[in-house]
């Protein structure tokens, strides 16, 4: 198959509350929608969302990027477009959107196993007593994996995860604070908790601060995992051959899409590395092409975080899964069946 046309379009979709991390405070996902059609008139989706914050691109630059690249790709074949795409220095969610999309047409959207999966769900950064109300609403909703979204403030980090540990001890916690602490900090933060049975904590210190995370990561009883350290294969090999992390967190919008996802999967699962499949607040498509792979690698991905569908203020019809409660399940259908 050949490439025929590529074109693309802005979308929005609103969320139910603001999403607040230690980056960046959301109340819309934008996105961009690409499409890719082939000769015969099969077409690929593909998405990417506007993440300035982790990947340096908004709206106008994804836009940008594609608009320059697409006429590179038009007929070529799938397999040709996906190498030549791949060789172009542009942003790693304009890259995602069409690789996801050129790897839908290639058959990527299949399943191995039906068998339902779990997803966390974030509690957004707030007030202590904020964060414990939206948590308990999210476990009347049928959710037990909680994903708590810290900041800064290190004495705020400390109590609020004291706090909703005590509140809520079924609840199983992962810690995220967005690169938001110092080493010092961090290391306050690990012996603060250190009796408390969190799942882990993800990201405390800047990106580039690999000695950080490295010290933290073998001062701590929790399992430190490494979230924008790690954007492509070479990166994950370089935070886990130095003992930087214990476990990544993988996201089609940091490591360029499925193909590049599918060669750090198959690298974890080689070396027996835990990882976390997660996202940013995406759109439909681009969580419909993390969930095939997060059914067919379970094996290698311990926790999945690919909740955006259940912040959208309205249920999307564009999903090829159910979210029940935190059970996410796959609706057959002949297309990817």
């Amino acid at each position: 198959m050949k490439i025929k046309n590529i074109s693309l379009e802005k979308r929005e979709i609103a969320l139910q509350t603001p999403f607040i991390t230690a980056l960046r405070r959301v109340e819309t996902i934008e996105f961009v929608r690409v499409f890719v059609e082939c000769e015969e008139g099969s077409i690929g989706i593909g998405e990417a969302p506007a993440t300035f914050a982790i990947t340096g691109e908004d709206i106008d630059t994804i836009v940008h990027s594609i608009e320059n690249i697409q006429t590179l790709l038009i007929n070529l074949s799938l397999n040709d477009a996906l190498l030549l795409l791949h060789k172009q220095n542009i942003g790693s969610s304009a890259k995602a959107s069409l690789d996801m999309a050129i790897m839908m047409l290639l058959g990527a959207n299949r399943l191995k196993s039906t068998e339902p999966i779990k997803t966390d769900i974030t509690i957004s950064f707030n007030a202590k007593e904020r964060m414990l109300r939206d948590a308990k609403k999210a476990i009347s909703e049928g959710m037990d994996i909680l994903k708590i979204k810290l900041a800064s403030d290190i004495n705020h980090a400390v109590e609020v995860t004291k706090f909703l540990s005590k509140e809520l001890p079924k609840a199983k916690l992962l810690i995220d604070a967005n690169q938001a602490w110092s080493l010092e900090e961090s290391l306050h933060y690990v012996q603060s908790v250190k009796n408390i049975p969190l799942e882990l904590i993800e990201q405390p210190v800047k990106a580039e601060d690999l000695d950080s995370l490295k010290i933290i990561t073998k001062a701590s009883l929790i399992p430190i995992l490494a979230d924008e350290a790690v954007f492509t294969l070479l990166d994950v090999k370089k935070v886990m051959e130095s003992k930087s992390a214990d476990m990544i967190n993988i996201k089609l919008m940091k490591c360029g899409g499925v193909s590049r996802a599918i060669e750090i999967l198959e690298y974890a699962r080689e070396h027996h590395i835990k990882c976390m499949l997660g996202s940013m607040l995406e759109g439909p498509y681009s969580i419909n092409a993390a969930l095939y792979l997060a059914f067919n690698y379970r094996d290698v991905i311990e926790y999945i975080d690919l909740d955006s569908p259940l912040l959208y203020k309205e249920k999307s019809l564009e999903l090829d899964f159910t979210f029940e409660q935190n059970r996410i399940n796959f609706l057959p259908s002949p297309e990817t069946l």
